[in-house]
């Protein structure tokens, strides 16, 4: 009998389900929420009830029984710095997202909603390598203010699903291998992934490295503290310049690459000029990835939405191609990297951590 696994992929206006059997997706759908819909709740882990019943309520008319399910599985969280790896769902994991001591983001109900649904169902539920997966070197921990720790918070989930993915294409252990991994999303994450683990690499969530398409990146630090301190700009505004409203959609008012895809093909010379920099940008950053391993990389892994822009990949490739092999993977695949992590637990190929 093939496993079945459902996975569940919280994202700020939408949640996206999938039952798997074995290696196959059988049923995905994703859900829509309106800001309307959305509006009432004043935390993110208030629409936990109401994601849950919409989930329920899909799978009930597609005529899924949860107890034939052999797992859950739902996308990590803002949780503590924790090791790359899947998870069993724990109360101290739920009392973290709950808490909001790791901030707000949709991707924090999954644990809440994949540990309800496995209840019901009589089986475990796991999440698997969230955002603040934290394996990194102690020498890139450190900046030059003590009291401002570098940290990692990059897409965790689809840089170890698509690094594991190549490392088989190459007919290599995803353990053997040193990979630059560039995730290309509306955040840009350029890790390096040394012999399995991930021992540097951006913040691409709160100001550092690339701009991206609605990210700000690294900024001029003194110019950015003239800015906050300006009078012009409380807190909150100013983090939504680093995240949601900087880098791309500052610049050219959308976050949107077929939107960009189509000004540069149409010969907007600032468009052009803005996705060429944000280009040169991850090629930099790329190149420094390099030299956490002494020039020794295997491959050059780009992927993401933005993979699907050619121009945009023929501009890093043309700066990096020397360094290494460049593999394009184009878009994301979360649900399969959700389910993949539920069948090695069910199989017996990986052991599931603890979160205390």
């Amino acid at each position: 009998m093939p496993f079945k696994v459902l996975a569940i992929n919280p994202g700020s206006t939408s949640t996206k389900i999938a039952v798997f059997e074995d290696d196959k997706p059988t049923f995905k759908q994703t859900l829509s929420h309106s800001a309307e819909e959305l509006a009432p709740f004043k935390r993110i882990t208030d629409q936990y009830d109401f994601r849950k019943k919409a989930i329920e309520d899909v799978l009930n008319k597609a005529g899924i029984n949860v107890k034939e399910l052999n797992a859950v599985i739902g996308r990590g969280g803002l949780f503590k710095p924790i090791p790359s790896g899947t998870y069993a769902v724990s109360q101290a994991m739920k009392d973290h997202v709950l808490a909001g001591t790791g901030g707000d983001h949709a991707s924090n109900l999954g644990c809440l909603i994949a540990d309800d649904i496995a209840r019901d169902a009589g089986v475990k539920a796991y999440i698997v390598d969230p955002v603040v997966v934290d394996e990194l070197n102690p020498l890139a921990r450190y900046s030059g203010l003590p009291e401002l720790p570098r940290v990692s918070i990059f897409h965790a989930l689809n840089q170890k699903a698509v690094a594991r993915r190549a490392a088989r294409e190459m007919g290599k252990k995803y353990e053997e291998l040193n990979l630059i991994m560039v995730h290309l999303g509306g955040g840009i994450s350029v890790g390096i992934h040394e012999k399995g683990k991930v021992v540097d690499v951006n913040n691409a969530l709160n100001g550092d490295g690339p701009f991206a398409p609605e990210r700000s990146g690294g900024l001029p630090t003194g110019d950015l503290v003239k800015m906050c301190f300006s009078g012009k700009y409380s807190q909150a505004e100013m983090m939504k310049k680093l995240a949601g409203q900087g880098g791309c959609v500052s610049h050219l008012g959308t976050n949107d690459g077929r939107e960009m895809e189509k000004r540069v093909k149409e010969g907007d010379a600032k468009t052009t000029l803005i996705i060429q920099a944000m280009a040169y940008q991850v090629s930099k950053c790329i190149g420094e990835m390099a030299t956490v391993v002494n020039g020794k990389v295997d491959a050059i892994v780009l992927t993401g939405s933005f993979a699907y822009f050619p121009e945009f990949i023929e501009w890093i490739k043309d700066r990096v191609g020397w360094i290494a092999k460049v593999l394009v993977y184009p878009g994301e695949d979360e649900m399969t990297a959700l389910a993949e992590a539920g069948m090695r637990i069910l199989k017996g190929e990986e052991q599931a951590r603890e979160y205390a």
